[in-house]
């Protein structure tokens, strides 16, 4: 192989990594701003405040059906 040869085909594969790795970056930066990764992420200005009546109220309620049927469904004995 010649030294021009040589030359002309190592500078094609330095553009080629730099392109690839140009659009990967892109890529990435659009997943990111597309939203975020994690279901339970909320953004902060976006997320409920709860107020001091939220915060005392009870939330587990163990007659619920839901609760009832994961009992039933699990064999804890409830």
């Amino acid at each position: 192989m010649s030294e021009g040869t040589k030359n002309m085909a190592e500078r094609r594969g330095f553009l080629k990594a730099l392109g690839l790795g140009g659009a990967a970056a892109a890529a990435a930066g659009v997943a990111e701003a597309a939203g975020p990764v994690r279901a339970d992420a909320v953004p902060a200005g976006t997320a409920r405040k709860e107020n001091e009546a939220d915060r005392l109220k009870a939330r587990y309620q163990a007659n619920s059906a839901h609760v009832q049927a994961f009992y039933r469904t699990n064999r804890y004995g409830g």
